[in-house]
């Protein structure tokens, strides 16, 4: 939306040879106007563009010759240049169309001459002999038969000649592509070139003339010897395989059309073709010439490609419409078909499925242009009914849900026109809606669709094209609810884009039938009702994602449609916007409302928006939806402001106002999405305002002083563009602001991010263009210092940001004056570069490019540089000053690197802990990857860097590499080398040795003997391997190395130096032949390079150093296949062959990696192949996936196990790798057979590979996991799907399958209680749903009688477990609603009363007892509802009746008899107890009150000793109390569970188990406490202020989850007191201080989550008492302390905990006495401004409690961060960095001090300046600032104590210091109000006392703070 500059059309010149242009210049006229003239001036021209209009003027010069009647002799050698001219131009250059339309228009006059120059010329043309200006020819061919008259005439004058070109071309291009072959640069050109030619070839049949009746040539003509040649060719490339699938396409194209060109007599044609496609040719009935051109076609193994292809050219080729044909046309239509099918089946190669489905598609167009004048039997082939169609449909099936988006669009395609087929073949009277709809065929397929899961895509596909055949209302009297059951699945992105399409077309046909039938407007009200109330349901109750992806893709449409819907929509969400308010999860109307008015704004349904907005929502409404809780409300209200339909709409001052209010509160967004969201609407806004100030400045320049106001501004424009430039200088001012010490991540990502926005869309004004504001005005010295320390960001996104935008901003911003501190900053960057914190070196590269891109290098640095061209100190920014800035300090790394890798040689240790060598080359490959390396000047001194970057690239590989290839680098500390002992380095280097190498399965371990065991030797070998070594840091303190060091150290070594690499190969241009000036990179060094990959790709152990060496080794290789070097391009090939011929072989002195899944072998291989040319035949591929698929499967020879891991793991990186996209599909089959046959291996090491390699194969096959569930619908296929793509698996998984199934009844009666339980589970999928009812009857009858003597309680319980998965499998199926699922339980019910012994004490164990019974609990839950009137299917059984006698004879009711633990004994009783809580809530069910029946009550389940039975009675329990107690039931508490209050108090005091004591507590915190405190005195001899005594000491001692849940409890009980009467009220007042301090000490960042919501809830549910009660009832310090406790946890790092305690806020803002402290009262709002919110209610309170003198001292100390020791601080903080270098801390990322300290100061200044009297004593004021002024002088001194660089050496402790600075300002401010003094300039820190003078204050001055 940028004003941007039109792009130039670039035009190549044309040019003439020097013999024209000489004839040109003699042929010229004096005076200049001759043609001679003008083609002489155009081509003397260097400009294409100017020679057009040369180029133009040609005709008509020629058009006034010939009116004059003048013969010009040189006329006739100009149109012979002009031919030449032609021909010699590219067929891209837009010249050549321009040329070819003007000689259109010549005169008749010249035409003859004309066309004898071009026949002329184009047969020189034709006379060409190299091969490689065959291209060139072509071309001209190809553009002479394009529209061109004269072109078309001379390529028909030289007919013969021509396609005796095009035979020869194409002959002598196929025959060199063939000896080219393996170079596939050249190859893709050639193939190019061939299928150019033979498009040439096709275009010139059916264009030229004398083509048309070639058959009545004789066969001896040169024309016809040509076009059987070129047919010989066509038949030869059609079953070329190692030719591209295009040219074998159109291959098929060409035969077709020479055989219907050639072949006599025409109506014989479809006959011949048949039998070509049904390879019964009759060799004997076939003219000689077809036999010798085509023999290869007419024998019987045609190949199935070039089956596919002549289809495609019968279907393309020949005339279909109106039958034409005859009766042997609609033969071959269905012979083509049948040959269609067949191949549908064969084919499974992805581009070649692709090439069917279009033709299919293609086949059923042309069966509708046949069927429009078909005969009778046609039709019966091709009606619904016909085997034909069905066939169609099993496709259109089978193939909906392919991955390929462009396949499953033929789908439909073919979809739609089966409808259309069917249509043509039913007679006239059936054409019309209503009489189409009741076709069988069209009902039963309508009925079909209908019946399948709304998770498959075709069917939506399908229902949208049944809509536009029988219209939407046959399909709602089908499915009345079908709206409604679309946008439910619309929170599944992958189903949204099907399912607003087919809502589209829905609303759209029943808006026309609905107009179409309607006499008045009253059709609008069943429109809405049926398509705008279920979208209004979804806004408000939906899900997120529901509610999201309908505004985003149904709504829009459904406005588009009808946008009359807006007012109806927003009158119902308007009227329900104060009820249903929303919450962090849920966005309500106003949410709703906001996204109907965004998107309707969006898509100009409210053409102005301030207008609108008057009558549509009011300002508090908006202002509500900018700070809601929920963050898409904020989004929404947002975007309703940004977004407009037209870029030049002007900003209105209203919406300015709430962007600056929205940007105040909404920076720091923990969500990244949301992030984006907001930048990327600014930038809409901020484009809007660029735009429309263009409108403005044109406005201004044409409007004079007395013309009336323009409606556009309704003000003048210069008033507006005034606000324009305040509103974006305030908004600059919010985001630098915003960018104050100890922001958060997600405050500078929005902040640096919209700043970017505004210096892209503001740029530097150019050419006279107007910019309205420009962000460079608005940056001084102390912003740019704010940009520069965004460096020292520990995130990456940071820094990046930060340094775009200071390189977007002019360099005389800031310019550098200071040398010295130009050194310090390059010094800071080179000491960073060696830090051991990974981040720093990221921040050194980040200040060295800008030094290198702003020209701000220290001018000792020119020192590097030999040529000395460039000045350092110019300014200049061109290429060439950083071209040497770069090489400067890439030679000043260098040096350093070299130093420090000489000293990691002899001590390793050393280099971990004081100069890891990572950071000098990630800063050196930074300052590569920034410069633009094809274009360099300095190329001779370039060389020798590049050579010496290769080199200490390699030492510095060399130094690590023992570490990462050792067999365990974690715990690996290799040892120093000195000159004592030399020998030190290689006995820990032979120490290190991999293990894991090709003998690890093949070799014994055999341990090495001694004679002696000496003490000594193992003490000396011991040390040598320890895991931590004493060495001397940088600043020479002594510090513990850890291997975790040194293996960081090693591996970031290694992966900066990959990293290097392939930035090198990938940016460096490589020398084309030895010597070559152009080139920094030799051959041989490209092979050193790939063999460094090779080597540590292949022997690295580490994760992260193979995973990088993968990453720069893949730009090697994509620059190796690109490459035209043939000896470089073939390297990837051979470094192929070599690994595999290494993993065949299985060498035990290989060093490859057996185990860590083959390390990196695995993506070296990957690398190699990924980076093949996709649009070749990918034959490395191919050939890699045969070895390695041969490889993996299980073979006898033990020697072959390393060599079958690898492949498995191989195979698995390969399908897992997305760039091989559908090519790596056709060996999904084998795959998966290797992995199933792997698990029978007796291997451990392959049965792992394989089962990885099986689980990315079902990712492959059915999509990422979509659910949780393994057996997800949405992750499903259809058998005929499945079987469609892999039908080679069919057999395969059949036999194992069969196999599995005769184990299954074995291992069900396993004695392994593990494998009866797995072959439960394996026999679900065996057994279809409608068949389990009558299995699972079977295994019943199978069971056991009571009466039987002998059985086994292994097979019982086998049997018994099938029974219970296939129950829950069938009650989880689509049939559980209907009648057919209820009868069928219903019988397996009553089956089970024959057996029901089984759950009884006649059966002594208890495991198959418990399974018994939990299929008796899985039967209740499936038939406990009534059918249609009846009593439940249960009670007709008399089921509960034997459920009763089975619990009554349990030992639940009995006791247990067991004193020891039995098997199966805790599961029994978890069982017993689930169905015993169902009989008991069915009996009360059905009795109401009467609860007599009841066959056991909680109160005996709640007293079994077992911990079981209570735990789940106790959970059953708490669900019905919190379902009542949060009003989610509609029926009130059973009476069952009325006056338990004393039970669960009783229980309370004698449970000792931890989860039921917990669930006990929860359930009293449920219940109303006047329930229950007022008995305690009674049941557990405890008053109820000893109660409260009680549940807090728990609180105080028990752990996490019991501690909250007590608090929950004694809050309640407190909160329960205060609402009684005084006297109550004061005798728990003692106890007040205790409970502050509970809820003070659950409130740490450092507690579990549960604790600090448990805090939250706590202070809501009581915040009317001590929050915000006009008279507290604590004292000020209590009260203050709790308001603290809220503060802190608004201020949280988790959102959930945020989002609690702004419940508190919200509660605190409701009050009658805090609702007007605040506009929003009564909203849902974010923790952001609901801090604000908060510290105004309280300076509010205190002012109400007239209790500012003593709260004022409470919160300046606050505002000081009171309790923070400076000086611990900061030495705590350089202990952690000194000692602890990779310790992980607890830090919040979300919380921002100096934000809380914004806000208190603005209210407390508010405050004060309200107050009438002064707050503070002269003495207490008098010790503030002696305190502040002690602050002031050790701030002073710890900013002395930095160097000079601190922000970026010592950010942590300076980020501190200029926290605790502006804490400090904010404090001397107010105490300087509360003097009288507002003099605040003179209380800022001095210069020589802080560095904060370049930092202005960020808190707002004390005019604004009000």
């Amino acid at each position: 939306m940028v004003v941007k500059k039109k792009k130039e059309m670039q035009v190549i010149a044309l040019t003439i040879c020097h013999q024209d242009l000489e004839t040109l210049r003699s042929l010229a006229d004096v005076e200049g106007k001759n043609l001679a003239s003008l083609l002489l001036n155009c081509v003397q021209l260097t400009d294409g563009v100017s020679q057009i209009r040369y180029v133009k003027q040609i005709v008509p010069l020629l058009e006034k010759a010939d009116k004059n009647g003048t013969y010009d002799p040189t006329i006739s050698s100009c149109l012979d240049i002009l031919a030449g001219m032609y021909l010699s131009l590219t067929v891209k250059n837009p010249l050549k169309k321009v040329l070819a339309s003007s000689l259109n228009c010549l005169p008749e006059f010249f035409l003859t001459e004309a066309i004898q120059s071009f026949t002329s010329r184009l047969q020189e043309e034709l006379n060409t002999t190299d091969l490689y200006s065959y291209r060139k020819v072509i071309d001209n061919i190809s553009s002479c038969m394009e529209n061109f008259n004269l072109g078309i005439t001379s390529v028909n004058n030289l007919l013969k000649n021509v396609l005796h070109f095009l035979q020869r071309s194409l002959i002598e291009i196929s025959e060199e592509n063939r000896k080219f072959a393996g170079n596939h640069i050249v190859q893709t050109q050639l193939m190019n070139d061939l299928l150019v030619g033979m498009r040439v070839s096709v275009m010139l049949v059916q264009k030229a003339q004398g083509l048309q009746r070639i058959h009545l040539e004789i066969s001896s003509s040169p024309t016809w010897q040509s076009m059987c040649g070129l047919l010989s060719i066509f038949t030869k490339f059609l079953s070329g395989d190692d030719l591209l699938q295009t040219i074998q396409s159109t291959s098929g194209l060409a035969v077709i059309l020479f055989i219907k060109a050639m072949f006599h007599p025409p109506e014989k044609i479809p006959d011949l073709i048949s039998s070509l496609l049904l390879r019964s040719v009759d060799c004997t009935c076939i003219p000689e010439w077809f036999l010798n051109c085509c023999r290869s076609l007419c024998c019987a193994d045609v190949s199935e490609s070039a089956l596919l292809f002549l289809c495609q050219g019968t279907l393309t080729m020949l005339d279909w419409q109106n039958g034409r044909m005859g009766p042997s046309g609609e033969a071959l239509l269905l012979d083509t078909v049948h040959v269609l099918f067949t191949l549908s089946s064969k084919i499974k190669e992805s581009t070649l499925e692709m090439f069917l489905s279009r033709i299919l598609a293609s086949w059923t167009n042309s069966a509708i242009y046949v069927l429009q004048s078909s005969s009778s039997s046609l039709k019966d082939n091709l009606n619904g009914n016909s085997s034909i169609v069905r066939k169609l449909l099993e496709y259109v099936y089978t193939h909906w849900e392919h991955p390929l988006d462009a396949l499953r669009h033929q789908t439909k395609i073919i979809f739609k026109n089966i409808l259309q087929i069917h249509q043509l073949t039913v007679g006239e009277s059936s054409l019309e809606e209503t009489n189409l709809a009741a076709d069988r065929f069209i009902f039963e397929l309508t009925e079909s669709l209908l019946r399948l899961e709304w998770h498959i895509k075709g069917k939506y596909i399908c229902l949208g094209c049944l809509v536009d055949c029988i219209g939407v209302k046959h399909i709602l009297a089908l499915a009345k609810t079908i709206p409604s059951e679309i946008l439910e699945v619309m929170g599944d992105q992958s189903l949204v884009p099907y399912a607003s399409d087919l809502l589209e077309t829905m609303f759209k046909n029943h808006k026309s039938h609905l107009k179409a039938q309607a006499v008045d407007g009253t059709w609008i009200d069943e429109w809405h009702e049926t398509w705008v109330s279920p979208l209004l349901y979804i806004l408000c109750e939906g899900t997120l994602d529901q509610k999201s992806y309908v505004i985003d893709y149904y709504l829009p449409k459904l406005l588009n449609c009808n946008p009359e819907s807006l007012s109806y929509m927003v009158q119902i969400l308007q009227a329900s916007a104060d009820a249903k308010t929303g919450s962090y999860s849920s966005r309500g109307a106003l949410g709703a409302l906001m996204a109907c008015l965004r998107t309707a704004r969006a898509h100009g349904h409210l053409q102005s928006a301030t207008d609108a907005w008057k009558n549509l929502v009011s300002s508090a409404r908006i202002k509500q939806g900018l700070i809601h809780q929920h963050c898409q409300v904020r989004i929404d209200t947002l975007g309703l402001l940004c977004e407009s339909n037209r870029s030049t709409e002007i900003v209105s001052t209203e919406e300015m106002e709430w962007i600056q209010f929205f940007i105040a509160y909404n920076l720091n967004s923990q969500s990244p999405g949301v992030r984006q969201q907001i930048c990327s609407l600014l930038k809409k806004l901020f484009c809007r305002i660029q735009e429309s100030s263009q409108v403005l400045f044109k406005l201004e320049q044409s409007k004079s002083k007395h013309e009336p106001e323009n409606e556009l501004t309704r003000q003048h424009p210069s008033v507006s563009l005034q606000q324009y430039k305040n509103f974006m200088s305030s908004i600059c001012n919010s985001l630098f602001e915003a960018l104050f010490p100890g922001s958060s991540y997600p405050t500078r990502f929005s902040a640096l991010t919209i700043l970017g926005s505004i210096a892209e869309v503001f740029p530097v004004p150019e050419d006279q263009i107007q910019t309205v504001y420009q962000l460079n005005h608005d940056i001084d010295v102390g912003r740019f210092q704010t940009l520069m320390e965004c460096f020292t960001s520990t995130f990456e996104t940071v820094k990046i940001l930060a340094f775009d935008l200071l390189m977007k901003l002019p360099k005389t911003v800031v310019q550098f004056q200071d040398s010295e501190k130009l050194q310090g900053l390059f010094q800071a960057a080179l000491v960073l570069s060696t830090s051991t914190k990974p981040y720093d070196c990221v921040t050194a590269s980040y200040l060295l490019n800008f030094l290198i891109w702003r020209n701000a290098l220290p001018s000792s640095l020119s020192a590097y540089l030999k040529t000395h061209q460039v000045a350092c100190g110019d300014g200049d920014k061109s290429s060439s000053v950083v071209e040497s800035n770069t090489l400067m300090v890439i030679k000043c790394l260098l040096e350093n690197l070299e130093e420090e890798i000489s000293q990691a040689e002899n001590s390793l240790l050393q280099a971990a802990a004081s100069f890891p060598m990572y950071g000098r080359v990630h800063c050196i490959t930074k300052a590569l990857q920034k410069l633009s390396l094809n274009s360099l000047q300095l190329v001779s001194e370039w060389r020798p860097v590049v050579e010496k970057l290769l080199l200490m690239s390699y030492r510095l590989s060399a130094v690590v590499s023992p570490v990462i290839q050792s067999s365990s680098p974690e715990g690996l500390i290799p040892m120093d080398t000195d000159s004592e002992s030399a020998n030190r380095l290689q006995t820990i280097l032979n120490e290190i040795q991999p293990r894991d190498t090709n003998d690890y399965f093949n070799q014994a371990k055999i341990l090495k003997e001694c004679d002696i065991f000496d003490l000594e030797d193992l003490k000396a070998s011991v040390s040598n391997i320890d895991t931590s070594a004493e060495i001397k840091g940088k600043e020479g303190k002594t510090c513990d190395v850890t291997a975790q060091m040194v293996l960081v150290c090693c591996w970031r070594s290694m992966k900066e130096v990959s990293l290097l690499l392939g930035t090198l190969c990938q940016l460096l241009p490589m020398q084309s032949v030895p010597e070559s000036p152009d080139g920094l990179l030799t051959v041989e060094q490209v092979k050193e390079i790939g063999a460094h990959f090779k080597k540590h790709l292949l022997q690295s152990r580490h994760r992260g150093a193979f995973e990088l060496a993968y990453t720069g080794f893949v730009k090697l290789t994509e620059i190796l296949n690109r490459c035209p070097n043939v000896s470089l391009q073939k390297l990837p090939e051979q470094w192929l062959w070599n690994v595999l011929e290494e993993i065949k072989c299985s060498d035990p002195s290989s060093k490859l990696c057996a185990t860590r899944r083959s390390a990196g072998i695995p993506f070296y291989i990957q690398a190699l192949l990924a980076s093949e040319p996709k649009k070749g035949k990918m034959d490395l591929l191919k050939i890699t996936m045969k070895e390695l698929i041969s490889l993996a499967r299980p073979m006898d020879d033990s020697q072959s196990t390393v060599s079958q891991v690898h492949a498995l793991n191989i195979l698995r990186a390969l399908f897992r790798d997305t760039r091989l996209g559908e090519n790596i599909i056709p060996y999904v089959a084998d795959g998966a057979k290797a992995a199933i046959l792997g698990f029978t291996s007796a291997v451990w090491a392959v049965r792992n590979s394989s089962t990885l390699l099986f689980s990315t194969l079902i990712t492959r096959i059915f999509g990422v996991k979509k659910g949780k569930d393994e057996l997800f619908k949405k992750n499903t296929m259809t058998g005929s799907e499945f079987f469609s793509r892999f039908p080679e698996l069919y057999p395969f998984l059949l036999k194992q399958l069969e196999a599995v199934a005769n184990t299954v009844d074995r291992c069900g009666h396993s004695p392994v209680y593990r494998s009866r339980e797995m072959a439960a589970r394996a026999l679900v999928p065996f057994v279809m749903i409608d068949e389990i009812p009558d299995t699972v009857r079977a295994l019943l009858a199978k069971l056991p009688n009571c009466t039987d003597q002998c059985f086994r309680q292994n097979h019982i319980h086998g049997t018994l477990l099938q029974v219970f998965h296939l129950l829950q499998a069938f009650s989880d199926s689509r049939y559980r609603m209907n009648a057919y699922f209820q009868q069928e339980l219903a019988d397996v019910a009553a089956c089970t009363k024959a057996k029901v012994w089984l759950a009884k004490r006649q059966n002594p164990c208890l495991v198959t007892r418990a399974v018994y019974i939990d299929i008796l609990f899985l039967l209740t839950r499936c038939l406990d509802k009534a059918t249609k009137g009846n009593q439940p299917v249960l009670d007709h059984l008399g089921f509960w009746e034997e459920v009763r006698k089975i619990i009554s004879g349990s030992e639940l009711i009995t006791g247990s008899p067991y004193t020891f633990a039995v098997p199966g004994l805790p599961q029994y009783l978890q069982s017993i107890t689930k169905l015993a809580i169902a009989a008991v809530w069915a009996v009360a069910a059905q009795a109401g009150e009467q609860t007599r029946d009841v066959p056991i009550s909680f109160s005996q389940l709640l007293e079994s000793p077992f911990p079981e039975v209570r735990l789940l009675t106790l959970e059953a329990l708490l669900e019905k109390f919190s379902a009542a107690a949060s009003g989610l039931e509609k029926k009130e508490l059973p009476s069952l569970l009325w006056n338990m209050g004393e039970t669960f108090l009783m229980l309370a005091m004698k449970e000792n188990h931890p989860e039921c004591f917990c669930k006990i507590l929860k359930i009293l915190h449920r219940m109303d406490p006047s329930e229950w405190l007022p008995h305690t005195d009674r049941c557990i001899h405890l008053t109820p202020k000893e109660f409260l005594n009680w549940t807090m000491d728990i609180a105080s001692n028990e752990r996490s989850e019991i501690q909250s849940v007590a608090l929950r409890l004694a809050s309640r009980a407190i909160a329960h007191h205060m609402g009684m009467c005084d006297q109550t009220r004061d005798s728990v007042a003692p106890k007040l201080k205790q409970w502050v301090q509970l809820v003070i000490s659950a409130c740490g960042d450092h507690l579990p989550t549960e604790s600090r919501l448990a805090a939250a809830e706590v202070l809501t549910s009581t915040a009317p008492f001590f929050l915000t009660n006009p008279h507290p009832i604590l004292g000020l310090q209590d009260t203050l302390a709790l308001w603290r406790c809220v503060f802190t946890l608004l201020q949280s790092e988790e959102q959930a905990i945020r989002d609690a305690a702004t419940e508190t806020v919200m509660t605190t803002m409701s009050q009658e006495n805090t609702c007007h402290s605040t506009e929003f009262a009564f909203c849902q709002v974010d923790a952001s401004i609901a801090l604000d919110l908060a510290l105004a209610v309280l300076c509010d309170l205190l002012q109400q409690w007239d209790q500012l003198a003593s709260g004022l001292p409470v919160l300046l100390g606050w505002l000081l961060g009171e309790g923070d020791d400076l000086m611990v601080c900061v030495e705590s903080v350089q202990q952690v960095e000194e000692d602890y270098l990779f310790e992980k801390v607890e830090v919040n990322f979300w919380a921002e001090t100096l934000i809380f300290v914004k806000y208190l100061y603005k209210h407390l200044f508010c405050l004060l300046s309200k107050s009438s009297w002064h707050p503070l004593s002269p003495e207490r004021l008098c010790h503030l600032q002696r305190t502040m002024s002690e602050q002031c002088h050790l701030l002073s001194q710890l900013f002395r104590e930095l160097p000079p660089t601190a922000e970026f050496l010592k950010t942590v402790e300076f980020t501190r210091l200029r926290i605790q600075e502006e804490r400090t300002l904010a404090c001397l401010r107010l105490l300087a109000f509360l003097e009288g003094k507002e003099r605040e300039d003179t209380l800022v820190l001095s210069a020589s006392d802080s560095v904060a003078e370049a930092n202005p204050l960020t808190l707002p001055g004390t005019e604004t703070a009000c």
